[in-house]
C-alpha cells in the first residue's frame, strides 16, 4: 500500500483560498467554471472567465464535490499543478471515460495550509466512452467535511461450462464477492452422442447473473453501480447452428466429446493427402471428432433445417461464446456475430497465422463462409449487453475458450504450462510468440491475443477427454461413490491401485494418441481388488494422462522451451474443481517427477476472463495479470515422493493398459 504524504505550502499562482493554478487544467479546457477561490492561471477555476484551449465542464450547482455532476469534457488533461484545496485531501482520481480527465491529480504539489495527497491511485485508460470516477478509500466532501461512501468496482465473468454454468463477480484486487452456479441438462441419444440444449444454456446464463449480482449486492457491494465490464469464457469447439431471423436453435448443441463423426473423419483421411495432418499446417489442428469443422458438416448433412436455413441465408454458426454474445447484445434485434481468435482457433477453420476464416479449408470441406462469425481479440469491447437481461448497458470486454482464459488467470508467459481438472483435462504450454509444429501428438493452437494490436502468444496443447467425468461416472453409473468428493476419502483407504489400471477412453483418446477407435478399459482385476482400488485407478488415471501429455510437451520443446522455478525445477500450474483432491495432486506430482503449485484460489479460468475484460477497459494492465500469479495466490506446492524406479514401472503398466483400448470401437456405427 502507497504512503500518504502531507503536503504544505501556498499555491504557486494566486493565495486564494483555493489555488487551482498553473498547468493545463482539464486539458486546457476554461470557462465560466463554479468560483472556489480567487486562483487565477491559464484554464482555471477563477472568478470570472479563465482563458484557455477546449469547451468547458460543468461542476454542478457549487455544492462542492460531493454528488455533482461531473460532466462530460471534451478534453483532456490534469488538474492544475498549483496549489491545492486548503486544509483538504487531495485525491488522484481515477478516469473510466472517454474523454474525460485520465490519471489527473485534483491538487497537484503544494496546497495551502496543509492539503493532503493520496498517492494511492494509478492511472488508467478508458471504458467505453463513459466517464466514472474510482478510488479505493473513502473521501471527504471538502465543503461539508463529510465523508462519503467509496465507489467500488467490479468485473464480471460467465464461465460457461460442459456441466455448467456460473457467474463470477470480481473486485479491482480480482477477489470474487459474489457467484452462482447452475448445473444443466446432459443429453446422450446415442452411444458417443453428447448434446447440450443451447436455451437451457442461454437461461442458466441469466440466472447465474442475476443471482451473483444479488449475493453480491445482498453482502454490502453495490454492484448496480460499480460493475463495469464483463468477460465470458466457455467450453470450447462446441457447436451451435441457429436462425438469424427467429433466433431458435435449428438443432442442439453438439458438444466437444461428441463422437458421431468418427465415420467422417476416416472417409477425409482416406480422401485428402495427409491423411489426419492434411490442415495440420494452416490450422495446427488434425482431423478429428474434436473439433468443431466436423460437427457443422454433420448438421449441414444430417439436419434438414440446417440445410434449408444455409439456402436461404438465414443460419448462422458459432461455438457456445458466439451463441452467447449474440444473443447478450440483442439476438434477433442486431445481435453482435462475433467469437474471438482462441474459439476460432479450435475449429480448425482458422488460419494460425493470419487469425482468420482460411478460404482453402472452407472450400475443400464446403463450409460457407457466410456462416461463420467476425473473430476479435481476446480483450477488447466487443458490444453492450441488451436490454431484458440482469445488468443492461454493460460492455462485453473479455471473450476467451477456457482453456486459454485459466492460462491468463494462471499468468502463464513463455514457457509457462498449466493444466486445468475440469470434465476433461487440458493442459497448455506457453511458446511465445512462435508456432511450434508438434511431432509428438499435440496441437499448435493460439495461447492468447490480449488486445487488436496487441501480440499473439501461442501454444502447445495437450487434450485429454476424460479427467472429472470418469469421477462422475463411478458416482452416476455404477454408484460406487455419493459425491465427487467422496473419492479421496475412498482411494486413501489403500496404499495403492493393487495392480489396477484404468484407462477412460469413453469416447475414445485424445492426446497424444488421437485414437477414436479407442474404448474404456479396466484391467489388472483380481478377487482382492475393492472399490477402494477402483477409485485410486480413476484418480491415478487422470493423471497418468497428464504426464503423456507433458512427455510430449518435453520433446517438442526441450528444457529450452520450459520456464523454470528458483531451483531449476519445471513447474506445473494447476487449477480447476478437482485440484481440491489433495490426494490427486500428490499422485500427480509423483508421476511427474516435478513440483505441482496449486494456487489458493483455483477457478482460474472465470478469472482469466475477467482479467481480461478489465485490461481492455484499463482496471488492470498486463504487468498486474502476469505479476499476480503466485505471489497473489501463496500456493501450494506437492513435491514427488516416489523414487524414478517405482515411477518407471508404473508408467510402463499404464502404457500396457492403453494399448489394450485400441481397436475396440464398431467405426461402421
Amino acid at each position: 500500500m502507497r504512503r500518504r504524504e502531507q503536503r504544505r505550502g501556498v499555491g504557486e499562482e494566486g493565495q486564494g483560498a483555493t489555488g487551482l493554478g498553473r498547468g493545463a487544467n482539464l486539458g486546457g479546457a476554461a470557462g465560466a467554471g463554479v468560483d472556489l477561490g480567487a486562483g487565477r492561471g491559464r484554464g482555471g477555476f477563477g472568478r470570472g472567465r479563465g482563458k484557455g484551449r477546449g469547451g468547458s465542464g460543468r461542476l454542478g450547482l457549487g455544492l462542492g464535490w460531493a454528488g455533482l455532476d461531473w460532466g462530460e469534457w471534451p478534453a483532456r488533461g490534469s488538474w492544475g499543478r498549483g496549489g491545492g484545496v486548503a486544509g483538504a485531501r487531495s485525491w488522484r482520481w481515477v478516469v473510466l471515460g472517454g474523454r474525460g480527465w485520465r490519471g489527473g491529480w485534483l491538487a497537484r504539489g503544494d496546497g495551502v495550509g496543509g492539503a493532503r495527497e493520496d498517492r494511492r491511485w494509478r492511472r488508467r485508460a478508458t471504458v467505453g466512452g463513459e466517464e466514472d470516477i474510482t478510488r479505493k478509500s473513502k473521501k471527504k466532501d471538502i465543503i461539508r467535511g463529510e465523508e462519503m461512501p467509496p465507489v467500488e468496482v467490479f468485473i464480471g465473468s460467465i464461465d460457461q461450462g460442459t456441466t455448467s454454468t456460473r457467474f463470477f463477480i470480481y473486485d479491482r484486487a480480482a477477489r470474487p464477492v459474489g457467484s452462482h452456479q447452475i448445473e444443466f441438462t446432459q443429453f446422450y441419444p446415442q452411444s458417443g452422442w453428447v448434446e447440450h440444449d443451447p436455451m437451457e444454456i442461454l437461461e442458466s446464463v441469466r440466472l447465474c447473473i442475476a443471482k451473483a449480482v444479488d449475493k453480491a449486492t445482498a453482502a454490502g457491494h453495490n454492484v448496480d453501480s460499480g460493475l463495469k465490464a464483463i468477460g465470458l469464457t466457455n467450453q470450447r469447439e462446441t457447436t451451435v447452428i441457429w436462425s438469424k431471423s427467429t433466433g431458435c436453435p435449428l438443432y442442439n448443441a453438439i458438444v466437444w466429446m461428441d463422437v458421431r463423426t468418427s465415420s467422417l473423419c476416416r472417409k477425409l483421411e482416406k480422401e485428402l493427402p495427409g491423411g489426419k495432418t492434411h490442415f495440420l499446417e494452416t490450422c495446427g489442428l488434425p482431423i478429428s471428432t474434436y473439433f468443431s469443422a466436423l460437427k457443422v458438416l454433420w448438421l449441414l448433412d444430417n439436419v434438414d433445417a440446417v440445410k434449408e436455413s444455409v439456402k436461404k441465408g438465414d443460419a448462422l454458426f458459432g461455438t457456445i461464446d458466439t451463441w452467447l454474445i449474440w444473443n447478450l447484445t440483442g439476438g434477433k434485434e442486431n445481435g453482435l456475430h462475433v467469437t474471438d481468435v482462441s474459439n476460432a482457433s479450435r475449429t480448425m477453420l482458422m488460419n494460425l497465422k493470419t487469425l482468420d476464416w482460411d478460404e482453402t479449408i472452407l472450400d475443400t470441406l464446403g463450409i460457407p463462409a457466410e456462416i461463420l462469425p467476425k473473430i476479435v481479440s481476446n480483450a477488447e469491447i466487443i458490444g453492450n449487453i441488451s436490454k431484458g437481461w440482469p445488468i443492461p448497458g454493460i460492455p462485453i470486454a473479455g471473450c476467451l475458450g477456457d482453456q486459454h482464459a485459466a492460462m491468463v488467470g494462471q499468468g502463464c508467459r513463455k514457457g509457462g504450462a498449466k493444466s486445468t481438472f475440469g470434465t476433461g483435462a487440458f493442459i497448455l504450454l506457453n511458446t511465445g510468440e512462435e508456432i511450434v509444429k508438434s511431432k509428438h501428438g499435440l496441437l499448435s493452437t493460439l495461447a492468447y491475443k490480449l488486445g487488436p494490436k496487441a501480440p499473439t502468444n501461442y501454444a502447445l496443447e495437450g487434450s485429454i477427454a476424460i479427467a472429472g467425468a470418469a469421477v462422475q461416472w463411478l458416482r452416476d453409473s455404477l454408484g460406487i461413490i455419493k459425491s465427487a468428493s467422496e473419492i479421496e476419502e475412498l482411494a486413501l483407504q489403500v496404499d495403492s491401485c493393487g495392480g489396477v489400471y484404468f484407462v477412460p477412453a469413453f469416447n475414445g483418446l485424445f492426446a497424444p494418441w488421437w485414437r477414436d477407435d479407442a474404448r474404456g478399459v479396466l484391467i489388472g482385476i483380481t478377487r482382492f481388488t475393492n472399490k477402494s482400488h477402483i477409485a485410486r485407478a480413476v484418480l491415478e488415471s487422470m493423471c497418468f494422462q497428464v504426464k503423456d501429455v507433458l512427455d510430449s510437451m518435453h520433446k517438442d520443446v526441450g528444457d529450452k522451451g520450459e520456464a523454470k522455478n528458483a531451483k531449476g525445477d519445471f513447474l506445473l500450474r494447476v487449477d480447476g474443481g478437482a485440484t481440491v483432491n489433495n490426494l490427486l495432486m500428490q499422485i500427480q506430482a509423483d508421476l511427474l517427477g516435478t513440483p505441482v503449485a496449486r494456487p489458493a484460489y483455483i477457478e482460474t479460468t472465470a478469472r482469466g476472463a475477467a482479467y481480461a475484460a478489465g485490461l481492455a477497459i484499463g482496471i488492470w494492465t498486463e504487468k498486474d495479470i502476469f505479476s499476480s500469479g503466485e505471489e497473489m495466490d501463496k500456493p501450494t506446492i506437492f513435491r514427488p515422493k516416489v523414487d524414478q524406479e517405482v515411477r518407471k514401472k508404473k508408467v510402463e503398466s499404464w502404457c500396457k493398459a492403453v494399448s489394450r483400448t485400441f481397436d475396440l470401437a464398431d467405426l461402421s456405427l
